[in-house]
This record gives structure tokens, sequence and C-alpha cells, in this order.
């Protein structure tokens, strides 16, 4: 990131073609059959464009399957943009029922023209049946993009783009791709993304414009994140080094184990009893202990000033808080996590093993 490079100069256009071609290549797709197309902003903005360029704007209808506060956004993001949708809501800390979708597709008697599922819902790190799902959204809604939120799984969580029937993955730069914030991506099928031309109801977000110019001169329509992108570039190149998703997935696996035994230990209830069911790796949330000594503030802000960072629950039913475990952190640095927990609840005079009433 301390290089100062031009957004227009052949060796920054060179590595945002080598990025679009790597990302392709750890999804393990074709450049015949995807493309890549990089948008400054977070996931979230991502998400945005993606809805609104591949939903028609005539004939749109988009299904959000929602089992989790990332649901409920995109829930919120189709409210304000205005794309017309339905949601079928499951239970906060549960998989998407790939049952139930498939049974309201089948009886539905007007098609989506979207389909959007998040894979890993990260509220509470359950991971979703996305190719169970991807295969009933093909069979009773032909022609619908079926939409993956992967920003909290792509680079860790393999996904079979072919067997799941992905047109869309959305993820972003600083998840488990060990990047820096600062912009999001998207790979899509070009079968259905050549089709969005013009469905786009915003300048900034219109995904298709952003990837004709990047196909046409390998530029970005506005200023690009520079200096997160030269970042983003040697990030992937370290995941290479390091085996590849399979090999990341496995560290971030023993770094879950690491964390949620030592946990138990200190007597936390994860908000999910039987976590470990629901194949989440990346994120575990904890319920907050009922001692009176305990408030969430104040464990933050102690372990904050021991250079440890957590936060808070997304989910609205429980108080909770979680820690993620993905980043370059290896099982050593759970390990000083966990003396620095201990430490803390010490310090607040929380008993330990904690309670809960």
């Amino acid at each position: 990131m301390m290089q100062d490079i031009g957004s227009r100069e052949k060796e920054f256009t060179d590595t945002v073609k080598s990025i679009r071609q790597l990302l392709l290549d750890l999804a393990n797709v074709s450049p015949d059959e995807f493309t890549t197309v990089i948008l400054q902003g977070s996931g979230t903005y991502m998400l945005e464009a993606v809805l609104q360029s591949s939903t028609p704007r005539s004939s749109g209808q988009v299904l959000v399957l929602v089992n989790g506060a990332y649901g409920l956004r995109i829930q919120m993001i189709c409210e304000r943009v205005g794309l017309p949708y339905e949601s079928i809501p499951f239970p906060e800390g549960q998989k998407v029922d790939p049952k139930q979708v498939e049974l309201i597709l089948k009886n539905k008697k007007q098609q989506f023209s979207t389909v959007v599922v998040v894979h890993c819902e990260t509220s509470t790190g359950v991971i979703n049946p996305v190719c169970e799902v991807g295969l009933i959204v093909r069979r009773y809604c032909p022609g619908a993009a079926y939409v993956v939120d992967g920003m909290s799984s792509f680079g860790a969580i393999p996904l079979d783009f072919q067997n799941s029937q992905v047109d869309y993955l959305i993820s972003s730069a600083n998840k488990c791709l060990e990047g820096v914030p600062g912009f999001s991506f998207c790979i899509a099928r070009l079968e259905h993304f050549r089709k969005c031309k013009g469905n786009a109801r915003s300048l900034s977000l219109d995904l298709y414009d952003q990837f004709e110019e990047m196909e046409r001169n390998k530029q970005f329509r506005f200023t690009p994140p520079t200096h997160a992108l030269l970042a983003f570039h040697q990030a992937l190149m370290e995941l290479v080094k390091e085996g590849g998703i399979e090999a990341r997935g496995r560290r971030y696996h023993i770094n879950c184990e690491v964390l949620r035994e030592g946990m138990k230990k200190f007597g936390f209830k994860k908000l999910i009893p039987d976590a470990e069911k629901y194949d989440g790796f990346i994120i575990t949330s904890f319920l907050n202990p009922s001692d009176p000594n305990f408030t969430f503030e104040e464990f933050y802000q102690r372990l904050l000033s021991l250079g440890q960072v957590i936060y808070a629950g997304k989910v609205t039913q429980k108080d909770s808080f979680r820690i993620g475990n993905i980043g370059h952190l290896y099982p050593e640095d759970m390990n000083y996590l966990l003396k620095c927990i201990e430490r803390v609840l010490r310090d607040m005079h929380v008993a330990i093993p904690v309670s809960y009433l």
C-alpha cells in the first residue's frame, strides 16, 4: 500500500486485470463463462449494485431468503431502491430450509427474476445450503438470477459455482481474502449479466457500465481505491502461497476450535448451542453472561485496551457478542485472545466460569 501508483498507469491497470483473473481462478470458473467486476465501497455497495443491475425494470421481482441480520439488510436495499420483493423468513440461528423454498417456488404463479441468499449469515455464523437452494431455483425459476452474498465465506469455504447454479457471487476485499477495506467485487455469469444493460437505477452503482469500462480500457469509471487494490493483489498472492481456499479454510477451522473450546472452559454459552451442526467456522456468537458485574461495553473496552477487537452481535432477539477467527490469525493468536479474556473477566470481578440465570 506504500506505493504511489496512478490509477491510469499501466502498472496499475495490469494489476487490476490480474486481480480479476485471480478471482476467477479462485472460484474455479472459466473467463468464457464468468467475469469479475470490481466496485468502490463496502460489500453492501456491491450487493445493492447487483440487485438493481440484475433485476429488470419492468417485470422484476426479488425473492429474499432471510435467516439473520444480513438477509434483513437485503430486504432494506430492495425497499430503498424500490425493487418489488418478497421474503421467506427462517428462524434466527437456523439454516435456510430448501424444502420450504421449493414449496413456495413450486406454488408461486409469478416467477421471480432474482433470488438472493446469504452464504454465511454472519450475525450467527450459520452456513446456508447454497447448492441445494440453487438447484431448486434453477428448476422452478429457470431464468432467474441466483445471487449469493459470499461476503464472509468466499476465500475460505469452497463453493462449486456450476453445481450451485450461482449467477452472482458477491464478496469484499477485507474478509477471508485478508485484504484491506475499500472495495468489493462480484463474480458474474456472463450469460445472465449481458442481459443487464440499462437495468440499474443508479449511476455510480451501475454494474454493467462498470464492467464495460473495465473491458474497454481496464479503467474504473470513477476514482479507484488504488492502494487497497495494490494490497489486495498481494493478499491474493499470499492466499495462493498458503495453498488456496481449502488450506485457508483449514486454518480458520483450527482457529475456531481453539476459540470455542477456550470460551467453553470459561463457561460461555454459544448463541447456537450446536453451532458445529450448522457448519459455521467463520465467526461465533456468544450469549452475554448474567453476572451483574458483566457489561459488554466494559468487556469490549478492556479487551480493546489489550489490542483485542471483538464486536457486538447483530442478533436482535438476544444479548450477545461475536468473535471472528478469520483474517491473518493463527491458533497462537486465538490463545492469546483467550488469555486476555480471562484477564478482563477477573479485572471486572466476573466469576469464572461465567453464569447464566
